[in-house]
Order: C-alpha cells, then structure tokens, then sequence
C-alpha cells in the first residue's frame, strides 16, 4: 500500500479527456466488474475487498474500479454528476481493457450504473448483479429515506473527519458493530478529496419503465432493513425484468455484501458459474 493512501493503490486506466480510473484486477477468465455505491469516501475496495477475492478465486477475473469522482479516480470539478458521467468512466475502462461478455455487480449508485451501462451497450453485458440498485425510484423517494436525509444533515453541519463519516454511515448496516473502525479510515481521508459534486444530489433517472429491455440475467439482493434504498424496488424489479430472481435479506441493511458476506459471495459464484 502507499504510505500516503488509505487504501491499496492498484492501476491506472486513462480514459480520454484526462481523466483516469482507479482499479483491483485479480484473477482471470470472465470479467466482473464491481461498482460501488456512493457517500463519502466511497471506493471500489472498501466496498467489495471482503467479495472480489472469492470471485477471482473462483475462475473469474475481478475487476474493481473506483468511480469518476470517488476513491483514487480522476475527480473532475462538474457542477453536478449525472447517470452518464458515471456509466461513461465504466465504459472508458472496459474499452482500455479491451473487455467483453462482463458482469457488472453493482449496490446502490453502483446498482444504477449497471443497469444504465447495460441498457446503454447491452451487448456488452453478459449478466447482472444488483445490490439494492439506485434508479427505480423518483428523486424524491430517494431523498426522504431515513439513511439519506441523515447523509445530508451530516454534510451540512459541517461534520468533518472520522466523526463525520460514522455519523453518515451509522445507518448504512443492521448490525452497527460492522461498522469498523477500518472502514471509517480508509473512507475519512478519500472524503476529503471528493468534489462538491459528489457530496451533492446525483442525477439519476428513474429507470423502472426501461428494466424491460434488459437482455442478459439478472440476480438482485435487497436488505429488508434497508434505511436508504426502498424495499420496495425489489418488487419493481421482478415485475419488469424479464429475467430475474431476487434474494430479499432479512436483518439486513444496505450492504448485503458486507453484513452476509459469504451467503452473498456463494450466491454470486453459482450465479456467474450456473446462471
């Protein structure tokens, strides 16, 4: 790891325009790509370091960037991030890297980012994992859940540093003792470096009406207790794509990959081995 980064540091991808994207490759065979969520200090490692190892252990190759804007990637100065700008930086990486037939497993923003990338090329995508996805719901919906209104009350208090970070992430999990002290650190310090852009409202379009031009398997999980994405979204998702089967998770927050790690990374592997 680099004495001066909070977590470990792994490639480069230039992406044209200036602008690079951050990423773990392990592993080889096909390509799944892991696409975290958003919030303060957000990074591809800090989200899936306890899933990509088993994956790649498993005959698949793991690929974990960092989002345009979030971790180690380039973090350009825009007014506002939208559903573009982010499956653009994927785009940008799965065509420096030459890649096909991926999966893309996505939670949260990460959710939104698969399912946009895979309406956008669908012939790129081969299959999806969906973590409790953004981009089913109004803005609204989204802005009145519990774990979000708190992210933002936390932002504007002018919280800062490790303090910060557990008061914004407190609701993110069931069990609040899996809130490590590790995690708060190698979040606190990329959260320093985020542009006004990334704290903000990220424009993301409702996308329930389009799930059904969806072409490839879908495997989705959802937290029962989920304070910052509905539940309900699980529902919209099985009525509208046309190949789906959905895992709902009782005593379970928002990130399913961290509260029921080896449930979900045993899910997963059958999912990418046996579809």
């Amino acid at each position: 790891m680099d004495q001066h980064s909070p977590i470990p540091v792994g490639r480069f991808a230039d992406i044209g325009e200036g602008r690079q994207i951050h990423y773990h490759d392990s592993g080889s065979g096909e390509a799944v790509i892991f696409l975290h969520g958003a919030g303060a200090g957000a990074s591809g490692y800090s989200n899936f370091k306890g899933n990509f190892p088993a994956v790649a252990e498993s005959g698949f190759r793991a690929i974990v960037p960092d989002l345009l804007g979030y971790g180690l990637s380039s973090k350009p100065d825009l007014p506002q991030y939208d559903l573009d700008f982010f499956v653009a930086g994927v785009k940008g990486l799965v065509d420096a890297l030459g890649l096909n037939n991926i999966t893309l497993l996505g939670n949260s923003l990460g959710g939104a980012v698969a399912l946009g990338y895979a309406l956008a090329h669908p012939d790129d995508v081969s299959r999806l994992v969906l973590m409790a996805p953004g981009g089913v719901e109004d803005l609204d919906t989204y802005l009145a859940m519990p774990g979000i209104a708190n992210m933002f009350a936390v932002y504007r208090s002018g919280l800062s540093g490790i303090e910060a970070m557990r008061a914004v992430m407190r609701m993110q999990l069931y069990d609040p003792s899996l809130l490590t002290d590790a995690i708060l650190n190698e979040r606190a310090p990329i959260a320093a470096t985020q542009t006004e852009a990334a704290r903000s409202v990220l424009k993301v379009p409702n996308m329930t009406a389009r799930l059904g031009e969806l072409r490839c398997p879908v495997l989705a999980f959802w937290g029962m207790d989920d304070q910052f994405n509905p539940v309900g979204g699980a529902d919209k998702l099985m009525a509208h794509c046309p190949e789906i089967r959905t895992i709902l998770v009782n005593r379970c927050g928002h990130w399913v990959q961290v509260e029921h790690q080896a449930m979900f990374n045993r899910m997963c592997i059958d999912f990418l081995k046996n579809g």
